[in-house]
């Protein structure tokens, strides 16, 4: 019975990482067609209606500011986190480089990029106006109050404006600050009326990315648009995005994902804010703040108010920013519950050991102690039950023609020596969220991408390069079940179960090296405790 347990365990394993890796990436689809059946609702009840214009005063359109003429400037901001550089062409984002991370492990390997544009297209961080009555070109040039920036510990934060004059209708201004410890940055777009009448502006800001409509998609960075909606995550997969969409109001930020980066675009007010989606037919993406409208009275000035996230997926740095940017990390709705604490305990161990491989080796230790009684009482139902082998032989004997009467005398067998059959898979059943959780953890926390442990595993993310660990983990189950009693006269079965060590093998041959390492110390660890019972048992 217990072995039909250890199957059935092998077999969920086996199921559930097929639905991940076949099936998971289908949710943000299912969301966007949830999404999509909703939107005409959405659209009507949620979305809050335009500010009216008093009666009083008559508000007329105007028509299309055409782009100012001038040749595009860089600006370089340089901070201890990133490198940025800033074109006054549309006073947006040309490029950032986050300073910490690298593309690859290698040394020399460049540093993560977040901006992905073609030549031509608009940058990240342009801001246009659309249904609004001075309809500003998102590619309008501005004049920049520096030619760089240095923002370190000394300078504090600093500014960067942007300006363009529109005569007779507006000026605009986008005021950039900087922090020398953050990944953070602000921006304030105002808008000063310049006309003889009230305006009503509606700005978009908009993140955009190039995605190569000719290549193929690489699962593992799992890049696509993300937006907390009325306190629920939605996910968009990138190559699923084809015409215009629009989710919210009521988002507290929205942006572009990978799988351990995040360009998070956090409205001030998230209330009156619409999450937009749109892919043109060059192959940009573009995820976009739409809201609020702004009256702006004669000769008065609106505001526009933005945070921007730029950097990595770190629970820490997320987590400071007060809107809930930490559940774009990806632990899992089911095993987010266990995957958190289990990361922010390795951080914990990991000030005092300062390598992530031995965190994981400490929390298995510290895992095992506290599943130690219950290990204990696994191990001495399977030496009673090897006892009993040859009283259940004889029932086989006896019943082989009445299986129903067989399992019966089995089941009172081993009610008279107090034997639960199903107790040596109790510890095994336990163990099974730890590992989920850890292997959320391990798979996509920022803090393990491209943290060494020793030798040949330089990435704790990755898997073993060399394979080493899941054969040396599966050479550990085989031992382990050498140990263990045999609980069947099946020949069949007896096979089955001679396979299991080489399954898990395979199933861990791709496995995060950190998750193998769990389970390999895991396995020792429990077959020092099965030795120590087997001996005691003995004598």
């Amino acid at each position: 019975m217990q072995k039909r347990m250890v199957i059935a365990i092998v077999l969920s394993f086996i199921i559930v990482f097929v639905y991940q890796y076949y099936h998971a990436k289908n949710i943000a689809t299912k969301r966007q067609e949830d999404a999509q059946k909703s939107e005409a609702v959405t659209t009507a009840q949620d979305r809050p209606a335009p500010r009216p214009v008093p009666e009083a005063v008559a508000v007329p359109k105007a028509a299309p500011v055409p782009k100012t003429q001038g040749v595009a400037r860089d600006i370089r901001v340089e901070t201890p986190l990133y490198a940025a550089v800033f074109t006054t062409r549309g006073g947006s984002l040309k490029s950032i480089k986050l300073k910490n991370y690298r593309k690859e492990l290698s040394a020399d390997s460049d540093s993560i990029e977040l901006v992905r544009v073609q030549e031509g297209q608009l940058h990240p961080l342009a801001v246009r106006f659309s249904d609004s009555s001075v309809l500003i070109p998102p590619d309008l040039a501005y004049d920049a109050s520096a030619v760089s920036l240095q923002v370190n510990d000394q300078t504090g934060e600093r500014k960067l404006i942007f300006s363009a004059a529109i005569p007779k209708a507006a000026k605009v201004e986008k005021v950039f600050t900087f922090f020398p410890d953050q990944y953070t940055m602000n921006l304030e777009v105002r808008v000063h009326n310049l006309a003889g009448y009230p305006i009503e502006q509606n700005a978009v800001l908009s993140w955009s990315e190039f995605m190569d409509p000719n290549a193929k998609a690489d699962k593992e960075q799992e890049e696509g648009l993300i937006a907390l909606v009325k306190n629920s995550v939605e996910q968009f997969e990138a190559g699923k995005i084809e015409a215009k969409r629009v989710v919210g109001p009521d988002v507290s930020w929205g942006g572009f994902e990978s799988k351990y980066f995040l360009a998070a675009l956090i409205p001030k007010k998230p209330a009156l804010t619409s999450f937009q989606m749109e892919k043109d037919a060059n192959g940009r993406i573009s995820a976009s703040l739409e809201g609020p409208k702004n009256l702006i009275p004669v000769a008065q000035t609106g505001l526009f108010s933005y945070a921007l996230y730029l950097g990595p997926k770190d629970y820490e740095f997320l987590k400071a920013q007060g809107v809930g940017l930490e559940n774009a990390i990806n632990f899992g709705s089911w095993i987010k519950w266990l995957a958190m604490p289990l990361l922010l305990f390795m951080k914990f161990l990991y000030k005092y050991v300062h390598n992530y491989g031995a965190a994981i080796i400490i929390l298995t230790v510290l895992t095992k102690i506290v599943f130690w009684p219950l290990g204990t009482k696994s191990y001495k139902s399977m030496k009673e039950m090897q006892v009993l082998q040859p009283k259940i032989k004889e029932l086989q004997e006896r019943y082989k023609n009445n299986k129903q009467a067989l399992n019966q005398a089995v089941m009172e067998l081993y009610k008279s020596h107090k034997i639960n059959p199903l107790g040596g898979c109790l510890p095994i059943l336990i163990q099974i969220p730890v590992f989920f959780g850890l292997y959320r953890a391990l798979l996509y926390s920022i803090e393990l991408r491209h943290a060494p442990f020793l030798w040949w595993i330089q990435d704790l993310s990755a898997r073993d390069p060399y394979y080493i660990t899941p054969v040396i983990m599966g050479a550990t189950m085989f031992i382990q079940q050498k140990m263990s009693p045999p609980m069947g006269t099946d020949p069949m079965q007896q096979k089955i179960m001679l396979l299991m060590p080489v399954i898990f093998t395979a199933l861990f041959l791709n496995f995060p090296s950190g998750l193998v390492i769990y389970w390999l110390f895991n396995n020792i660890l429990s077959i020092g405790q099965q030795y120590y019972i087997n001996k005691a048992h003995a004598t």
